[in-house]
Order: structure tokens, then sequence, then C-alpha cells
């Protein structure tokens, strides 16, 4: 294992003057002071204590309510999480064990693989350039007697792309014909862009464990608040590994989620269109100088590199005062990189005429 990638650039980032800086994986706009307020008051209140390890009560209430009138499902259990990411690697160690095998798609979120190690297993990388779909007939020729799980991610980190509801019935499809258990990263779910917000993938397939959390829809990335929820037998698991693990998730930062899904649609709604005027400017103006699969949802757009490989274009970006993340982060290949439109329309403009300018330079 390496240092994420991610984190790298992060850590240039802060040692720069004045960075254009689009590498940043979060919303660029803060937490509600409402629920500021509800996080002080349980802290004042004296709610500062551990939770139960599944998530206090009221919370966990409070998100079924939430599953079912938002997914149309009531999963078999629940269970909070430090964020998605914790409740991958709560998914992975339960799931998983050495010699077993996990499709994954590439490009991928960093963790997933690395995630994959840590449990003793090994990733395997079903291809979905250069349009970010998966091609079942090459993901059938990957199934061995030890693949034993199917990562998702839609809305998609680091592409921006969406699964049409064609390829996620075909996905569930093929998870049931090789008796897989679907991860289904939903953490974006509230960014579509050119559709209504697609069902849960829970809704296909009863063998997946949904992740989800607060980090984007409500600007909450510090406060490590996130959800997992499936079948029974596996979110026990997960809950046991939990025990040892992370422990609880902060109390007032729960009743701050409760909070706000419990007081109507989430602050992203509110940025839909702000972000998707976002969208629509990064495309405009990288058009005339990258190739790329136009973003459906997130807040990613994943170009291609337009001489030499994506490090090389990201380091000579770098120098520029732009910050992006190489697709080597997020892949087996060294080809694209990562840019977030979640930044001002200057710095998206000023940003882009700085990309446009190096492509066509040359290496």
């Amino acid at each position: 294992m390496d240092f994420s990638g991610i984190r790298r650039v992060f850590d240039l980032g802060s040692r720069l003057e004045n960075p254009i800086n689009l590498s940043i994986g979060q919303p660029d706009f803060d937490v509600a002071e409402e629920l500021k307020s509800v996080a002080a008051g349980a802290m004042s209140s004296g709610l500062n204590k551990y939770a139960p390890t599944a998530g206090l009560p009221h919370f966990r209430e409070a998100l079924r309510k939430h599953i079912d009138a938002r997914y149309g499902y009531e999963p078999e259990d629940l269970l909070v999480t430090s964020g998605v990411s914790g409740g991958l690697a709560l998914a992975m160690l339960a799931l998983l064990g050495p010699g077993d095998q996990v499709l994954v798609p590439d490009p991928y979120f960093v963790s997933y693989k690395q995630l994959v190690h840590m449990a003793g297993a090994e990733p395997v990388f079903y291809d979905t350039y250069p349009d970010w779909r998966p091609k079942l007939g090459d993901m059938a020729r990957l199934v061995t007697e030890r693949t034993r799980v199917l990562l998702v991610n839609s809305p998609g980190n680091p592409t921006g792309a969406v699964l049409g509801s064609g390829d996620m019935q075909a996905l569930a499809e093929f998870a049931a014909a090789h008796e897989l258990v679907v991860i289904s990263d939903e953490i974006y779910d509230d960014f579509f862009y050119d559709s209504e917000a697609l069902p849960s993938f829970a809704t296909l397939y009863p063998r997946t464990v949904v992740l989800n959390g607060f980090s984007k829809s409500q600007a909450m990335t510090g406060w490590r608040v996130g959800w997992a929820a499936g079948p029974r037998e596996i979110v026990t698991a997960m809950a046991k590994i939990q025990q040892f693990t992370f422990v609880t998730v902060p109390p007032p930062f729960q009743m701050a989620a409760a909070h706000a899904i419990a007081g109507g649609g989430p602050p992203a709604a509110g940025h839909l269109a702000e972000y998707r005027a976002r969208r629509d400017l990064i495309c405009e103006l990288l058009s005339p100088a990258f190739e790329f699969a136009r973003p459906a949802g997130a807040f990613y757009a994943f170009p291609k590199a337009p001489w030499g490989t994506a490090e090389e274009f990201v380091r000579r970006a770098i120098e520029s005062r732009v910050l992006a993340i190489p697709g080597s982060v997020f892949s087996e290949r060294d080809t694209h990189f990562r840019l977030s439109f979640a930044a001002s329309e200057s710095t998206i403009r000023e940003g882009a005429a700085i990309l446009c300018d190096l492509a066509s330079r040359g290496g």
C-alpha cells in the first residue's frame, strides 16, 4: 500500500501559494446553520459519551423512515457507520477472506482497491472505459469460483458517470446468476443532473449492502456520519467488527443527521441547479482541448490527458498552480485525470484556461 494519491495532492495544495483547486472531492457549501445548532445543543446537553455501536435508536428509526420514503424498500438491518469509507471497510472485512475475489469497476474510488487488499482478498477489475459503462460479456470471463462480491458505484467517483436503469438491471441479473453480494456505494445519489434520481440498487437485488451518508448531501465530510443497510447476517457481522474498530459515530453528529432527514430535503437539493451549471461550464470550457464523457452525476469530470501520461500532465498542471488528481490514483491505467467542479465559477474558468493552454503546448 502507498499513501492516498488524493491526500498527497491535498498536502501539496496546502503548500502552494494561491492554488487553483479542482481536486477537492467535497461540496463547497457548508453544513446548514440549523444542523450545527442541533449538534452543538446535543453537546451542551451532555450527549458526548459512547453511543450504541449500531447507532442511536432515534437516528436508526429516522433512517428507516428515510430509506422507505426515498428508496421504497425496507432493509433487513442497518448500521450507522463512520462515513461511507467506514462502511466500506466494515463490509470488506465482514464479507471477504484470504483468496476471495471482488469485481471492482475500473476506474474506481481510491479506497476500493486498498480495502480489498486489507481484507486479504484480491481485486479483479472490470473495465468501463471509455464510456464508464460495464461490459457484461467481459465481466463474465472474470468470474471464478473465488468471486464473492461485485462493487457498484453510481453516480460514480472519479468519472461522474450514472448507470442507467438498464445497466443496473443487467448488473443485478449478473450478480444473481453468479450468486454474488453487491456492495453499492450510493453516496452521490443527491447529484443527478440529466434525470431524476434512480432507485437504489437494493430495490433490484436483495443481496445488496447499500452504503450512503451525509458527507456530500449535507457537506458533513468532517463529521463522518454514514449508514449501511442490507441483509441482516451481513450487517450484524459489520456491527461486530465496528465494536472493535470505529466503536461508535459521535452522537451529536448523529442527532444532526437525524434532524436533517426528518426536516425535509437535503441542502444538496438546493444547490443542484448551481452544480448542474458548473458541470455545463466545465464541459464547455474543456471540450475544445480534451476528450471526456460528459458527467451526469456527482461533481467530477474525468478527461483524457492530451499528451503523455496523466501523471505527467497533472505534474505540469500543478506546476502551473492547478490542482488535479491523476487517473492512476483511481485506475490501473494512467490515461485520464480527475477534476472536481465543486468550486466557484471563477476557479473553474481560471483552471480550465490553464489546462487548455497546457494541452495546446504538448509535452
